[in-house]
Protein backbone atom coordinates (compact mmCIF):
# COMPACT_ATOMS: atom_id res chain seq x y z
CA UNK A 1 0.00 0.00 0.00
CA UNK A 2 2.75 2.21 0.67
CA UNK A 3 4.38 1.87 -2.49
CA UNK A 4 1.49 1.95 -4.29
CA UNK A 5 0.38 5.68 -2.15
CA UNK A 6 3.81 6.56 -3.41
CA UNK A 7 3.26 6.24 -6.99
CA UNK A 8 -0.16 7.87 -6.80
CA UNK A 9 1.14 10.73 -5.56
CA UNK A 10 4.26 10.59 -8.03
CA UNK A 11 1.41 10.17 -10.74
CA UNK A 12 -0.40 13.92 -9.42
CA UNK A 13 2.97 15.87 -9.89
CA UNK A 14 2.50 16.17 -13.64
CA UNK A 15 -0.49 18.60 -12.63
CA UNK A 16 0.89 20.36 -10.04
CA UNK A 17 4.29 20.70 -11.56
CA UNK A 18 6.25 21.06 -14.59
CA UNK A 19 7.14 17.94 -16.31
CA UNK A 20 10.95 17.99 -15.79
CA UNK A 21 10.03 18.85 -12.16
CA UNK A 22 8.50 15.57 -11.77
CA UNK A 23 10.81 13.82 -13.65
CA UNK A 24 13.65 15.10 -11.45
CA UNK A 25 11.41 14.03 -8.45
CA UNK A 26 10.79 10.65 -10.42
CA UNK A 27 14.56 9.89 -10.39
CA UNK A 28 15.04 11.26 -6.74
CA UNK A 29 13.00 8.21 -6.08
CA UNK A 30 14.80 5.88 -8.13
CA UNK A 31 17.73 6.98 -6.25
CA UNK A 32 16.19 5.23 -3.30
CA UNK A 33 15.80 1.93 -4.26
CA UNK A 34 11.90 1.70 -4.60
CA UNK A 35 12.44 -1.59 -6.49
CA UNK A 36 8.95 -2.84 -7.17
CA UNK A 37 8.24 0.72 -8.36
CA UNK A 38 10.91 0.91 -11.04
CA UNK A 39 9.03 -0.44 -13.92
CA UNK A 40 5.64 2.28 -13.26
CA UNK A 41 8.29 4.85 -12.75
CA UNK A 42 10.33 4.57 -15.98
CA UNK A 43 6.61 4.34 -17.91
CA UNK A 44 5.87 7.83 -15.99
CA UNK A 45 9.02 9.44 -16.79
CA UNK A 46 8.70 8.40 -20.83
CA UNK A 47 5.08 9.67 -21.04
CA UNK A 48 6.28 12.79 -19.19
CA UNK A 49 8.82 13.57 -21.19
CA UNK A 50 7.10 13.21 -24.62
CA UNK A 51 4.68 15.56 -22.95
CA UNK A 52 7.18 18.44 -22.87
CA UNK A 53 6.10 21.45 -24.71
CA UNK A 54 9.56 21.93 -26.17
CA UNK A 55 10.60 24.75 -28.54
CA UNK A 56 12.72 23.26 -31.57
CA UNK A 57 13.72 24.77 -34.47
CA UNK A 58 16.63 24.31 -37.54
CA UNK A 59 19.01 27.22 -37.95
CA UNK A 60 20.53 27.80 -40.90
CA UNK A 61 23.42 25.81 -40.44
CA UNK A 62 21.43 22.70 -40.71
CA UNK A 63 21.60 22.01 -36.98
CA UNK A 64 18.85 21.52 -34.85
CA UNK A 65 17.76 23.40 -31.98
CA UNK A 66 16.26 22.05 -28.88
CA UNK A 67 15.26 24.39 -25.73
CA UNK A 68 15.42 22.56 -22.62
CA UNK A 69 13.98 24.14 -19.68
CA UNK A 70 14.25 22.03 -16.18
CA UNK A 71 12.76 22.69 -12.83
CA UNK A 72 15.34 21.11 -10.72
CA UNK A 73 15.64 21.47 -6.46
CA UNK A 74 17.83 24.42 -5.00
CA UNK A 75 19.58 22.71 -2.62
CA UNK A 76 19.55 18.86 -3.48
CA UNK A 77 19.78 18.01 0.42
CA UNK A 78 15.97 19.33 0.19
CA UNK A 79 14.46 17.74 -3.09
CA UNK A 80 11.10 18.46 -2.80
CA UNK A 81 11.88 22.45 -1.53
CA UNK A 82 12.62 25.22 -3.43
CA UNK A 83 12.85 25.29 -7.05
CA UNK A 84 14.92 26.95 -10.08
CA UNK A 85 14.62 26.83 -13.21
CA UNK A 86 17.94 25.49 -15.25
CA UNK A 87 18.37 25.66 -18.96
CA UNK A 88 20.07 23.53 -21.39
CA UNK A 89 20.35 24.19 -25.34
CA UNK A 90 20.56 20.97 -27.26
CA UNK A 91 22.10 20.89 -30.63
CA UNK A 92 21.78 18.25 -33.22
CA UNK A 93 23.68 17.98 -36.43
CA UNK A 94 21.33 17.29 -39.30
CA UNK A 95 24.08 15.67 -41.23
CA UNK A 96 24.27 13.01 -38.75
CA UNK A 97 20.89 12.23 -37.95
CA UNK A 98 18.47 12.16 -40.33
CA UNK A 99 15.59 10.81 -39.04
CA UNK A 100 14.18 11.03 -35.20
CA UNK A 101 15.80 7.54 -34.30
CA UNK A 102 19.22 8.45 -35.39
CA UNK A 103 18.83 11.40 -33.44
CA UNK A 104 17.85 9.76 -30.43
CA UNK A 105 20.97 7.67 -31.29
CA UNK A 106 23.70 9.97 -31.31
CA UNK A 107 25.80 10.29 -27.99
CA UNK A 108 25.33 13.56 -25.98
CA UNK A 109 28.57 15.76 -25.49
CA UNK A 110 27.74 18.09 -22.53
CA UNK A 111 29.82 21.34 -22.60
CA UNK A 112 30.21 23.14 -19.40
CA UNK A 113 30.76 26.82 -19.89
CA UNK A 114 34.16 28.91 -18.25
CA UNK A 115 33.56 31.39 -15.37
CA UNK A 116 32.01 31.22 -13.22
CA UNK A 117 29.02 32.89 -13.33
CA UNK A 118 28.95 32.93 -17.62
CA UNK A 119 25.64 31.34 -19.97
CA UNK A 120 26.48 30.00 -23.23
CA UNK A 121 25.55 31.49 -26.45
CA UNK A 122 23.99 29.72 -29.27
CA UNK A 123 26.43 27.51 -31.00
CA UNK A 124 26.22 26.35 -34.37
CA UNK A 125 28.03 24.55 -37.20
CA UNK A 126 31.43 26.41 -37.07
CA UNK A 127 34.06 26.62 -33.67
CA UNK A 128 34.62 23.84 -31.84
CA UNK A 129 31.08 23.43 -31.69
CA UNK A 130 31.06 22.15 -35.41
CA UNK A 131 34.74 20.11 -34.30
CA UNK A 132 32.30 18.08 -31.59
CA UNK A 133 29.43 17.40 -33.94
CA UNK A 134 31.78 16.35 -36.49
CA UNK A 135 33.01 13.31 -34.26
CA UNK A 136 29.08 12.14 -34.34
CA UNK A 137 27.90 13.89 -31.10
CA UNK A 138 24.53 15.80 -30.15
CA UNK A 139 25.59 18.72 -27.72
CA UNK A 140 23.78 19.74 -24.78
CA UNK A 141 24.57 23.68 -24.02
CA UNK A 142 24.21 24.26 -20.21
CA UNK A 143 23.76 27.67 -18.61
CA UNK A 144 24.92 26.72 -15.29
CA UNK A 145 22.27 27.95 -12.15
CA UNK A 146 22.20 31.10 -11.83
CA UNK A 147 23.43 32.53 -15.40
CA UNK A 148 21.55 32.91 -18.45
CA UNK A 149 18.19 31.64 -18.62
CA UNK A 150 18.83 29.59 -15.55
CA UNK A 151 17.34 31.59 -12.34
CA UNK A 152 19.99 34.49 -13.35
CA UNK A 153 21.47 36.09 -10.18
CA UNK A 154 21.08 40.08 -10.00
CA UNK A 155 20.78 42.19 -7.06
CA UNK A 156 17.20 43.17 -8.20
CA UNK A 157 15.92 39.38 -9.01
CA UNK A 158 17.06 37.08 -6.02
CA UNK A 159 14.09 35.45 -3.99
CA UNK A 160 11.62 38.62 -1.65
CA UNK A 161 12.67 36.33 1.14
CA UNK A 162 15.92 36.80 1.21
CA UNK A 163 15.95 39.65 3.96
CA UNK A 164 20.00 40.42 5.04
CA UNK A 165 23.20 39.39 4.01
CA UNK A 166 23.10 36.75 5.86
CA UNK A 167 20.14 35.16 4.00
CA UNK A 168 21.39 35.93 0.63
CA UNK A 169 25.35 34.56 1.43
CA UNK A 170 23.52 31.04 2.27
CA UNK A 171 21.01 31.16 -1.01
CA UNK A 172 24.56 32.07 -3.27
CA UNK A 173 26.01 28.95 -1.70
CA UNK A 174 23.96 27.16 -3.82
CA UNK A 175 25.20 28.11 -7.12
CA UNK A 176 29.12 26.55 -7.14
CA UNK A 177 30.18 23.61 -8.85
CA UNK A 178 28.69 20.89 -6.75
CA UNK A 179 25.26 21.90 -7.35
CA UNK A 180 25.99 22.46 -10.85
CA UNK A 181 26.95 18.63 -11.35
CA UNK A 182 23.83 17.66 -9.84
CA UNK A 183 22.03 19.62 -12.10
CA UNK A 184 23.79 17.54 -14.83
CA UNK A 185 23.17 14.55 -13.36
CA UNK A 186 19.26 15.39 -12.79
CA UNK A 187 18.92 16.18 -16.46
CA UNK A 188 21.18 13.49 -17.41
CA UNK A 189 18.21 11.20 -16.09
CA UNK A 190 15.56 13.25 -17.87
CA UNK A 191 16.95 13.09 -21.09
CA UNK A 192 18.54 9.21 -21.08
CA UNK A 193 18.11 7.84 -18.12
CA UNK A 194 16.19 5.38 -19.16
CA UNK A 195 18.07 4.05 -21.83
CA UNK A 196 18.14 0.14 -22.15
CA UNK A 197 22.09 -0.09 -22.42
CA UNK A 198 24.41 1.05 -19.43
CA UNK A 199 26.46 2.51 -21.31
CA UNK A 200 23.92 4.57 -23.59
CA UNK A 201 22.35 6.15 -20.25
CA UNK A 202 26.06 8.14 -19.51
CA UNK A 203 27.49 11.04 -21.63
CA UNK A 204 30.50 13.02 -22.21
CA UNK A 205 31.46 16.22 -20.72
CA UNK A 206 33.80 18.98 -21.83
CA UNK A 207 34.59 21.77 -19.84
CA UNK A 208 36.33 25.14 -20.52
CA UNK A 209 38.11 26.72 -17.71
CA UNK A 210 35.58 26.91 -14.80
CA UNK A 211 33.96 24.39 -16.35
CA UNK A 212 36.62 22.16 -16.42
CA UNK A 213 36.77 22.67 -12.44
CA UNK A 214 32.96 21.58 -12.89
CA UNK A 215 33.97 17.93 -14.43
CA UNK A 216 36.38 17.10 -12.15
CA UNK A 217 33.57 17.96 -9.28
CA UNK A 218 31.83 15.64 -11.62
CA UNK A 219 34.69 12.63 -11.76
CA UNK A 220 34.59 12.95 -7.67
CA UNK A 221 30.84 12.39 -6.63
CA UNK A 222 29.52 10.82 -9.87
CA UNK A 223 31.29 9.34 -12.43
CA UNK A 224 28.94 6.94 -13.10
CA UNK A 225 27.55 9.17 -15.62
CA UNK A 226 30.19 9.64 -17.06
CA UNK A 227 31.62 8.33 -20.72
CA UNK A 228 34.57 10.59 -20.83
CA UNK A 229 35.62 13.97 -20.18
CA UNK A 230 37.83 16.28 -22.09
CA UNK A 231 39.23 19.94 -20.71
CA UNK A 232 40.15 22.52 -21.82
CA UNK A 233 42.48 25.50 -19.70
CA UNK A 234 40.92 23.75 -16.41
CA UNK A 235 42.36 21.65 -14.17
CA UNK A 236 41.51 22.74 -11.08
CA UNK A 237 44.03 23.48 -8.17
CA UNK A 238 43.68 20.46 -5.39
CA UNK A 239 45.08 22.68 -2.33
CA UNK A 240 42.94 23.99 0.72
CA UNK A 241 43.24 27.34 0.58
CA UNK A 242 43.52 30.31 -2.42
CA UNK A 243 46.93 31.63 -1.57
CA UNK A 244 48.67 29.18 -3.72
CA UNK A 245 47.21 29.61 -6.52
CA UNK A 246 47.40 33.28 -6.68
CA UNK A 247 51.32 33.49 -5.34
CA UNK A 248 51.85 31.70 -8.62
CA UNK A 249 49.00 33.85 -10.96
CA UNK A 250 50.71 36.98 -9.09
CA UNK A 251 54.08 36.21 -11.01
CA UNK A 252 52.45 35.36 -14.12
CA UNK A 253 50.80 38.67 -14.65
CA UNK A 254 54.27 40.39 -13.47
CA UNK A 255 55.89 38.86 -16.53
CA UNK A 256 53.02 39.75 -18.63
CA UNK A 257 53.07 43.45 -17.85
CA UNK A 258 56.92 43.06 -18.41
CA UNK A 259 56.42 41.89 -22.46
CA UNK A 260 53.43 45.00 -22.36
CA UNK A 261 55.65 47.86 -21.55
CA UNK A 262 58.23 46.01 -23.44
CA UNK A 263 55.97 46.29 -26.74
CA UNK A 264 54.40 49.34 -25.61
CA UNK A 265 56.62 51.98 -23.94
CA UNK A 266 54.76 54.94 -23.82
CA UNK A 267 52.55 53.41 -22.76
CA UNK A 268 54.52 53.75 -18.93
CA UNK A 269 53.77 57.74 -19.20
CA UNK A 270 50.07 57.12 -20.29
CA UNK A 271 49.06 54.62 -18.03
CA UNK A 272 50.72 57.11 -15.23
CA UNK A 273 48.58 59.96 -16.70
CA UNK A 274 45.22 57.68 -16.34
CA UNK A 275 45.77 56.66 -12.87
CA UNK A 276 46.88 60.16 -11.85
CA UNK A 277 43.57 61.89 -13.52
CA UNK A 278 41.51 58.83 -11.80
CA UNK A 279 42.41 59.38 -8.54
CA UNK A 280 42.13 63.28 -8.78
CA UNK A 281 38.53 63.07 -9.88
CA UNK A 282 35.41 60.95 -9.75
CA UNK A 283 34.51 59.43 -13.17
CA UNK A 284 31.18 57.94 -13.45
CA UNK A 285 30.67 55.19 -16.19
CA UNK A 286 27.58 54.82 -18.25
CA UNK A 287 25.77 52.07 -15.76
CA UNK A 288 26.80 54.43 -12.86
CA UNK A 289 29.98 52.50 -11.63
CA UNK A 290 33.00 54.07 -10.83
CA UNK A 291 35.89 54.27 -12.78
CA UNK A 292 38.85 54.23 -10.06
CA UNK A 293 42.79 53.49 -10.82
CA UNK A 294 42.03 50.01 -9.49
CA UNK A 295 39.27 49.47 -11.82
CA UNK A 296 41.22 50.99 -14.59
CA UNK A 297 43.82 47.93 -13.56
CA UNK A 298 41.77 45.21 -14.26
CA UNK A 299 41.58 45.68 -18.01
CA UNK A 300 44.56 43.31 -17.53
CA UNK A 301 42.32 40.11 -17.04
CA UNK A 302 42.66 40.57 -20.94
CA UNK A 303 46.19 39.44 -20.77
CA UNK A 304 45.66 36.36 -21.14
CA UNK A 305 43.46 36.07 -24.18
CA UNK A 306 45.15 35.55 -27.22
CA UNK A 307 45.39 39.20 -28.57
CA UNK A 308 44.92 40.70 -25.50
CA UNK A 309 47.88 42.75 -24.73
CA UNK A 310 47.47 44.94 -28.30
CA UNK A 311 43.28 45.45 -26.92
CA UNK A 312 44.57 46.75 -23.55
CA UNK A 313 46.91 49.47 -25.22
CA UNK A 314 44.03 50.15 -27.81
CA UNK A 315 42.52 51.29 -24.80
CA UNK A 316 45.19 53.29 -22.76
CA UNK A 317 45.95 54.86 -26.50
CA UNK A 318 41.93 56.22 -26.79
CA UNK A 319 41.71 57.64 -22.79
CA UNK A 320 45.07 59.20 -23.20
CA UNK A 321 44.11 61.04 -26.47
CA UNK A 322 41.07 61.61 -24.47
CA UNK A 323 42.83 63.50 -21.77
CA UNK A 324 45.04 64.98 -24.37
CA UNK A 325 42.29 66.98 -26.14
CA UNK A 326 39.89 67.08 -23.57
CA UNK A 327 40.93 66.88 -20.17
CA UNK A 328 38.51 64.48 -19.48
CA UNK A 329 37.57 60.57 -20.51
CA UNK A 330 34.86 60.70 -23.33
CA UNK A 331 31.32 58.47 -22.86
CA UNK A 332 32.74 56.75 -26.00
CA UNK A 333 35.94 55.47 -24.08
CA UNK A 334 34.57 54.70 -20.70
CA UNK A 335 31.45 52.68 -23.03
CA UNK A 336 34.57 50.39 -23.86
CA UNK A 337 35.85 50.23 -20.46
CA UNK A 338 32.83 48.92 -19.42
CA UNK A 339 32.15 46.59 -22.10
CA UNK A 340 35.54 44.70 -21.35
CA UNK A 341 34.52 44.00 -17.62
CA UNK A 342 31.54 42.06 -17.77
CA UNK A 343 31.16 41.43 -13.74
CA UNK A 344 28.16 43.67 -13.78
CA UNK A 345 26.41 41.56 -15.70
CA UNK A 346 27.76 37.84 -14.13
CA UNK A 347 28.02 38.71 -11.08
CA UNK A 348 28.66 35.41 -9.65
CA UNK A 349 31.91 35.51 -11.15
CA UNK A 350 32.84 38.45 -8.18
CA UNK A 351 31.19 37.01 -5.84
CA UNK A 352 31.69 32.90 -6.26
CA UNK A 353 35.18 33.24 -8.16
CA UNK A 354 37.43 32.52 -4.20
CA UNK A 355 35.07 29.94 -3.70
CA UNK A 356 34.41 28.39 -6.53
CA UNK A 357 38.54 28.41 -7.41
CA UNK A 358 39.84 25.15 -5.45
CA UNK A 359 39.21 22.62 -3.35
CA UNK A 360 39.33 25.01 0.08
CA UNK A 361 38.54 23.70 3.45
CA UNK A 362 39.64 27.74 4.76
CA UNK A 363 38.16 30.99 4.15
CA UNK A 364 39.50 32.71 0.88
CA UNK A 365 40.06 36.19 3.05
CA UNK A 366 40.24 37.73 -0.20
CA UNK A 367 43.39 35.72 -0.68
CA UNK A 368 44.23 37.66 -4.84
CA UNK A 369 43.94 40.96 -2.92
CA UNK A 370 46.34 40.21 -0.13
CA UNK A 371 48.94 38.66 -2.29
CA UNK A 372 48.64 41.29 -4.91
CA UNK A 373 49.13 43.74 -1.76
CA UNK A 374 52.32 42.20 -1.20
CA UNK A 375 53.82 43.53 -4.75
CA UNK A 376 54.25 47.56 -4.90
CA UNK A 377 54.39 47.38 -8.90
CA UNK A 378 50.43 47.31 -7.91
CA UNK A 379 49.75 49.81 -5.50
CA UNK A 380 49.20 53.42 -7.39
CA UNK A 381 50.18 55.19 -3.99
CA UNK A 382 53.73 53.61 -4.19
CA UNK A 383 54.42 54.09 -8.16
CA UNK A 384 53.50 57.59 -8.18
CA UNK A 385 56.54 58.10 -5.67
CA UNK A 386 58.91 56.81 -8.18
CA UNK A 387 60.52 58.26 -11.96
CA UNK A 388 58.34 58.89 -14.26
CA UNK A 389 59.54 55.82 -16.53
CA UNK A 390 58.90 53.37 -13.33
CA UNK A 391 55.32 51.47 -14.85
CA UNK A 392 52.36 50.62 -12.59
CA UNK A 393 50.99 46.88 -13.13
CA UNK A 394 47.70 45.79 -14.76
CA UNK A 395 46.32 43.25 -12.76
CA UNK A 396 45.24 39.87 -13.82
CA UNK A 397 41.89 37.22 -13.20
CA UNK A 398 41.56 38.15 -9.83
CA UNK A 399 38.82 39.68 -7.71
CA UNK A 400 39.44 42.33 -4.73
CA UNK A 401 36.88 43.61 -2.26
CA UNK A 402 36.80 47.37 -3.94
CA UNK A 403 35.12 46.30 -6.48
CA UNK A 404 31.86 45.86 -4.78
CA UNK A 405 32.28 49.93 -4.59
CA UNK A 406 33.33 50.57 -8.05
CA UNK A 407 30.83 48.07 -10.05
CA UNK A 408 27.12 49.50 -9.90
CA UNK A 409 25.75 46.26 -9.58
CA UNK A 410 27.81 44.76 -7.22
CA UNK A 411 27.10 47.26 -4.47
CA UNK A 412 23.77 46.04 -3.23
CA UNK A 413 25.76 42.40 -2.85
CA UNK A 414 29.01 44.09 -1.02
CA UNK A 415 27.55 42.54 2.43
CA UNK A 416 27.20 38.91 1.42
CA UNK A 417 30.63 39.27 -0.56
CA UNK A 418 31.88 39.70 2.46
CA UNK A 419 30.41 37.01 4.75
CA UNK A 420 31.09 34.21 2.05
CA UNK A 421 35.18 35.49 1.75
CA UNK A 422 35.30 34.84 5.28
CA UNK A 423 33.14 31.74 5.10
CA UNK A 424 34.86 28.50 6.49
CA UNK A 425 32.15 26.31 5.85
CA UNK A 426 32.32 25.15 2.53
CA UNK A 427 31.22 21.72 1.33
CA UNK A 428 34.56 19.79 -0.43
CA UNK A 429 34.20 19.97 -4.11
CA UNK A 430 36.61 17.59 -5.24
CA UNK A 431 37.01 14.06 -3.63
CA UNK A 432 40.77 13.18 -3.77
CA UNK A 433 40.40 9.00 -2.98
CA UNK A 434 38.13 8.91 -6.14
CA UNK A 435 40.21 10.97 -8.08
CA UNK A 436 43.05 8.90 -7.80
CA UNK A 437 41.00 5.80 -8.29
CA UNK A 438 39.15 7.51 -11.61
CA UNK A 439 38.36 4.83 -14.27
CA UNK A 440 36.92 7.26 -16.73
CA UNK A 441 38.89 8.56 -19.44
CA UNK A 442 40.21 12.48 -18.84
CA UNK A 443 41.97 14.23 -21.79
CA UNK A 444 43.08 17.75 -21.69
CA UNK A 445 44.50 20.55 -23.18
CA UNK A 446 46.73 22.85 -21.31
CA UNK A 447 49.14 25.56 -22.22
CA UNK A 448 52.46 25.63 -20.37
CA UNK A 449 54.04 29.26 -21.57
CA UNK A 450 55.65 30.43 -19.16
CA UNK A 451 55.08 34.10 -19.88
CA UNK A 452 51.54 34.00 -20.20
CA UNK A 453 49.04 34.57 -17.52
CA UNK A 454 47.65 31.59 -16.72
CA UNK A 455 43.99 31.21 -15.48
CA UNK A 456 45.22 27.74 -14.02
CA UNK A 457 48.63 28.12 -13.14
CA UNK A 458 50.52 25.93 -15.13
CA UNK A 459 52.83 24.23 -12.11
CA UNK A 460 49.57 23.73 -9.96
CA UNK A 461 47.24 21.81 -13.16
CA UNK A 462 50.38 19.65 -13.40
CA UNK A 463 49.87 18.69 -9.60
CA UNK A 464 46.18 17.93 -10.41
CA UNK A 465 46.81 16.53 -13.13
CA UNK A 466 49.01 13.81 -11.72
CA UNK A 467 46.23 13.10 -9.25
CA UNK A 468 43.58 12.08 -11.60
CA UNK A 469 44.08 8.81 -12.25
CA UNK A 470 43.48 7.83 -16.63
CA UNK A 471 44.07 11.56 -17.44
CA UNK A 472 46.29 12.24 -20.53
CA UNK A 473 47.24 16.04 -21.18
CA UNK A 474 47.90 17.95 -24.52
CA UNK A 475 50.38 20.32 -23.56
CA UNK A 476 51.38 23.35 -25.67
CA UNK A 477 52.93 26.89 -25.47
CA UNK A 478 51.06 27.89 -28.47
CA UNK A 479 47.72 28.38 -26.49
CA UNK A 480 45.92 31.19 -24.37
CA UNK A 481 43.39 30.36 -22.37
CA UNK A 482 41.15 31.25 -25.04
CA UNK A 483 42.70 28.58 -27.50
CA UNK A 484 39.49 26.37 -27.66
CA UNK A 485 38.11 29.26 -29.63
CA UNK A 486 41.32 30.98 -31.59
CA UNK A 487 42.22 27.37 -32.87
CA UNK A 488 39.29 25.34 -32.21
CA UNK A 489 40.17 22.65 -34.95
CA UNK A 490 43.73 21.81 -33.88
CA UNK A 491 42.58 21.86 -30.02
CA UNK A 492 39.91 19.48 -30.78
CA UNK A 493 41.76 17.29 -33.16
CA UNK A 494 44.37 16.75 -30.09
CA UNK A 495 42.25 16.06 -27.93
CA UNK A 496 40.08 13.21 -29.90
CA UNK A 497 43.55 11.59 -30.77
CA UNK A 498 44.31 11.47 -27.23
CA UNK A 499 41.24 9.85 -26.18
CA UNK A 500 42.17 7.20 -28.58
CA UNK A 501 44.65 6.50 -26.05
CA UNK A 502 46.82 5.30 -29.09
CA UNK A 503 50.07 5.56 -28.15
CA UNK A 504 52.13 2.77 -30.15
Amino acid sequence: MRNLSTLSALVSLRFRTSSSQAISTLNTVNSRDIRPLNTSISSIKSTLLSSMDLETYINKEQVKVVEHFFDLPLDYNHPFGEKIRVFARNLIPKNKAKTEKEENDLPYLMYLQGGPGFEVGLMGSSGFAGEIHEQGYQTLWLDPRGTGLSTPIFADTLPARLKSDQDIADYLKHFRADSIVQDCESIRQILIGDKPQKEDRKWTVMGQSFGGFCAITYLSFHSEGLKEVFITGGLPPLVDNPDPNYEWTVQKVISRNKIYYAKYPKDIRRVRDIADHLEGNTVVLPSGGHLTVRRFQQLGIDFGMSGGIDRVHQTVLRVANDLELFGKISYKALQTIEHSQSFDGNPIYAILHEPCSGHYSKASRWSADRIVQKHPQFSWSQIKKLSADEPIYFTGEMIFPQMFNDYANLRHLKGAAELLAQDSSWRPLYDLQQLAANEVKVSAATDNEFKKIRYVPFELAQETAAKIRNTEQYITNQLFHSGIREDPKDVMKRLFQLSRREFA
